[in-house]
């Protein structure tokens, strides 16, 4: 009996049985065709591009967990910060992001030049898809027409590049930064040749902050772990004075650095300490001892001469009036964190970043308004509402927030006992189920975010959780090999186990139920598709009952529909998630390179055809389309980012 079969590099189809094979990591997987596809397909057809392209539309969330002195505002009103790979201007007042996209990983530090236009940011070592590492640099670029101006360093940091500066003083010539080598290299630019001057080993600890003197081009002040210094640029040598504490408590950190109108310097510490160092000495002048409770994280001083500090333990802003004396003080809410970093808005107003990834905006004596949120820890757990512009989000940071795409802005956020891991909506969109990382899943009241039900199954992951497309069902994927299914009552209210999914070897990643909601199709850690019966969990092995079944969703990274979205010789674990529009016509993917693919439905031949969109610095988790397929979001594991595409 002679089967047809066209090879395609390891991919084969055969066309008496109905089915296409493909191989992960040396894994056979076996995909059955719908019969009305059988007669027509071919493994070497190849399928267009989608004629719609993505285009990053916001970025929710801001990097304040792990960096400093990133949040600055533009004379465009726009304020510019990082967060991912991507740089953000954000018009508060209009509501509009616009974002440099030149980086390919974690930006980890901003500067802005002297004449408020040139900026310059710097990013860590990468990896590449073909396991090559990208080199961290310095881009400096213009705010205006987002174009890059000059590329900085390329093979000479080491790491990552964790601060960078203008001079204030030469008109901004000369441009400084420390990368995160063991013995922290602070070297000194002339940007403009993109040229080198000095360089020279900081300090074995960690270099928290370096900045130009304003009046001294040729005098840089680093901080970090129990130390300060003072370095001279002189032609091409950099000479250290070390600050000396004296009599003064010497701290554990140096955590920010700025400068009073008079030239001294201002230190904060990690003992609650303001320090001044009379200009152009390395001795403290005066003390504000206690100023904080717990780190002083970030020092700005204002247009009228007066300063703002920022507290960490104690989250408290206060004002300080030129002769140091304490003015007023406001606390930012638990919820949104400490404090670490503060920008001067117009006047008699701040912009407040958080270590909780938030940025507030601020008025004395008691106005706090958060302009920005987001995570805070890994990412993974995301829906979209059934007929509204909103999705969920949850993370292993415990928090779970309901997002509307418009205003982006959460619309509730509550905190859960567990860490979270994805989420589910109702089809009548009334409530949410949320799976943790510990085997408990829950379920919210949509509009009061109370909690309607609490459930555990096994003491694993919950990896997946989703409603039938009738809503009477609920299947609640775990990391114990098992499916636990659950009969639905009161719209959503009430739940019985019915059924429990016996037979994955590994972990269960993906689940789509059937448009009838009578089948489920799941896949696993080792790349298994297997078919259940919802009504009781039995294992369906009979292909021709499931081989023409439409499929509510398509999330199942490996099916007839969407296995083209795997890269030449890929492993397992390279794409996180797909999710099909609505509409039916485009697929998209998270890979493990921080892209986003869009690609045609059905993606059903090797290796398709797909655009690509940086902006995520870690592995992507999910992908969704907005109800109406008007959106696209996404969201990233380490980076914690979420971003909103449009077309």
């Amino acid at each position: 009996m002679k089967r047809s079969s066209s090879k395609s590099k390891e991919c084969t189809f055969n066309a008496e049985d109905g089915y296409v094979r493909m191989f992960l990591r040396g894994r056979p997987v076996t995909m059955h065709i719908p019969d009305q596809q059988k007669e027509s397909y071919s493994v070497d057809h190849k399928v267009a591009l989608p004629d719609r392209k993505l285009k990053l539309q916001w970025v929710y969330g801001y990097r304040g967990r792990d960096c400093r002195c990133n949040l600055y505002l533009l004379p465009t009103g726009e304020i510019v910060y990082f967060n991912a790979s991507v740089v953000v201007l954000y018009n508060t007042e209009e509501q509009q992001q616009r974002h440099y996209l030149g980086h390919n990983d974690d930006v980890k530090c901003l500067s802005v030049h002297p004449d408020m236009v040139t900026i310059a940011t710097g990013q860590v070592a990468g990896n590449s898809k073909d396991g090559k590492l990208l080199a961290p640099h310095v881009r400096v670029w213009d705010s205006v027409s987002l174009n890059t101006l000059h590329v900085i360093g390329m093979g000479v940091f080491d790491r990552a590049v964790t601060c960078v500066t203008f001079s204030k003083s030469n008109g901004g010539t000369f441009l400084c930064a420390v990368d995160d080598a063991n013995d922290h290299i602070l070297s000194v630019w002339n940007w403009q040749k993109e040229k080198q001057l000095a360089d020279v080993k900081c300090s074995n600890d960690s270099v928290l902050a370096a900045v130009f003197h304003p009046m001294d081009a040729n005098l840089i002040v680093t901080c970090g772990k129990s130390h300060i210094n003072f370095w001279t640029v002189e032609g091409n040598t950099l000479t250290k004075k070390q600050g000396l504490f004296e009599k003064h408590e010497k701290p554990k950190y140096v955590l920010c650095v700025a400068f009073a109108e008079n030239g001294d310097a201002i230190t904060g510490d990690s003992s609650g300490n303001i320090y001044v160092w009379a200009k152009g000495g390395s001795r403290i002048s005066q003390v504000v001892s206690g100023a904080h409770e717990g780190g002083v994280f970030s020092l700005c001083v204002l247009k009228d001469g007066t300063m703002v500090s920022g507290g960490g333990k104690d989250r408290k802003v206060v004002l300080w009036d030129h002769d140091y004396k304490k003015k007023a003080d406001m606390e930012v809410g638990e919820p949104l964190g400490p404090v670490r970093a503060l920008a001067e808005g117009k006047p008699g107003e701040l912009f407040v970043g958080t270590t909780k990834n938030a940025i507030i905006r601020a008025a004395f004596p008691d106005t706090l308004t958060p302009i920005v949120q987001g995570h805070t820890d890994e990412l993974w757990g995301l829906d979209v509402h059934p007929s509204m512009e909103q999705f969920v989000t949850c993370s292993q940071d415990r928090l779970v927030h309901l997002w509307d795409t418009n205003s982006h802005q959460p619309l509730w956020s509550k905190t859960i006992e567990d860490p979270g891991r994805c989420a589910g909506f109702h089809p009548s969109g009334a409530v949410l189920a949320v799976g943790t990382m510990t085997g408990r899943w829950l379920v919210l009241d949509t509009d009061t975010r109370d909690l309607v039900s609490m459930h555990t199954d096994g003491n694993e992951i919950i990896s997946n959780i989703k409603y039938s497309p009738d809503g009477n069902f609920l299947a609640v994927a775990s990391h114990d090999n098992f499916v636990y299914i659950y009969a639905v009552t009161e719209s959503g209210r009430k739940y019985s186990r019915v059924g429990k999914c016996t037979g994955h070897s590994s972990f269960v990643t993906h689940v789509d139920w059937s448009v009838d909601s009578q089948h489920l199709v799941t896949n696993s850690g080792d790349y298994e598709i297997l078919f259940w019966e919802a009504s009781s969990g039995k294992h369906v092995t009979n292909m021709d009952v499931v081989r023409n079944q439409e499929w509510a969703t398509s999330t199942c990274t490996l099916s007839f529909n969407t296995f083209g979205v795997w890269p030449d010789g890929a492993d397992g674990t390279d794409v996180n998630a797909v999710c099909r529009s609505h509409d039916g016509s485009l697929l998209a993917s998270a890979d493990d390179f921080g892209k986003v693919h869009l690609f045609s439905f059905p993606c059903s031949q090797p290796r398709a055809l797909s655009h690509e969109c940086g902006g995520h610095s870690s592995h992507v988790t999910n992908v969704a389309f907005l109800h109406d397929d008007s959106h696209l979001i996404s969201t990233g594991g380490k980076d914690t980012s979420i971003l909103q595409w449009g077309f």
